[in-house]
């Protein structure tokens, strides 16, 4: 294993002058520090974690708060996770995730062991209750969502509200006059998960807006789940002829219950699924959708604090927006 001592000495310089250059803590020749720095990339020198923290009072290490429900359609939720982690490390950091429901005392815990330098929360609730306590932690804090009072705390996310508005439009423009959507589980809606009302308002408000005649519902991720949910479907709007899907875990059951039912798409149904691009085309009609910006926003947040760690930052909230993109599952409606 290579050492600060073995830097030292490829360089011709001292271990004290190698910590220097590493910790900034004192000015170094333009010379000497390129000696230093080419020595640390030749021999391949990795920081000691515990040593780097001591010396600099930083971790390099973010947490991610994540709880992971049954109610949430985790393989999506593990793109966010992917993304932060891949964008943490690109910036020399370790990211700490957190995947139990503690709530407050989770994120106290956290900050009291000073093994993070700052936090990402992600299932952030439309009245979040995490904010006094993340307001009181005197760690930078960045939100992957958006609650309806960020209380000056960053915050980054898809505009659901515009997103949905683009489905409505994108069916508006088509000719479809009666819709409906179907949405996340009845738990989502029920902790009042921001995504999920921000949708559902965007959705309701834009089809109100148009003058079409729409329908929502919420749906757990289940095949019976799945059945009950179209059957309301179809009796609330028996002539629909456009459907929206904001809802990853039952998309796929969805299209087969519409097809088992002796529904084509689009002939008969246009159906546009708010999904990562990649699920769209898995299926045997290549959807047209809003895509889920999973790497965007990991992206995003990880910069966010990393802005706010080094005192350059203002709070901020950040909206994506949404990008529709036409497949061959939306058509204009049938004839009568």
């Amino acid at each position: 294993m290579v050492t600060i001592a073995d830097v030292a000495r490829d360089a011709g310089v001292s271990a004290s002058t190698v910590s220097y250059v590493l910790s900034g803590k004192r000015s170094i020749s333009a010379d000497t520090r390129r000696r230093v720095e080419a020595s640390i990339r030749r021999l391949g020198y990795h920081p000691h974690a515990g040593a780097r923290a001591l010396a600099s009072s930083r971790t390099n290490v973010l947490a991610l708060v994540v709880p992971l429900r049954t109610d949430i359609h985790v393989p999506v939720v593990m793109r966010f996770v992917t993304s932060v982690v891949t964008s943490a490390r690109e910036h020399d950091h370790d990211v700490l995730l957190l995947t139990n429901d503690e709530g407050p005392d989770g994120l106290r815990r956290v900050a009291a062991s000073a093994i993070a330098d700052a936090i990402l929360v992600m299932d952030v609730e439309a009245e979040e209750p995490r904010i006094p306590v993340l307001q009181s932690l005197l760690r930078p804090v960045v939100l992957i969502g958006v609650p309806d009072d960020p209380a000056e705390l960053s915050c980054v996310d898809l505009d659901f509200h515009a997103a949905a508005a683009r489905c409505v439009d994108h069916l508006a423009d088509l000719g479809h006059e009666r819709i409906a959507l179907i949405g996340p589980s009845p738990a989502v809606y029920e902790r009042g998960t921001s995504f999920a009302g921000r949708f559902l308002r965007g959705f309701t408000g834009t089809a109100r807006e148009r003058g079409l005649a729409a329908v929502a519902h919420s749906c757990a991720p289940s095949y019976e789940a799945v059945r009950e949910c179209v059957d309301k479907v179809l009796a609330d709007q028996p002539d629909v002829t456009g459907l929206v899907v904001h809802n990853e875990a039952v998309l796929g059951t969805v299209l087969s219950e519409l097809q088992r039912r002796g529904h084509r798409i689009p002939a008969d149904l246009s159906v546009v699924a708010v999904c990562p691009e990649d699920m769209a085309v898995s299926y045997s009609v290549p959807l047209t959708t809003v895509a889920i910006p999973s790497d965007d926003v990991g992206r995003l947040a990880v910069e966010m604090v990393l802005r706010q760690l080094d005192g350059a930052a203002a709070p901020e909230v950040r909206l994506l927006s949404p990008r529709l993109s036409p497949g061959h599952s939306t058509a204009p409606p049938p004839r009568s």
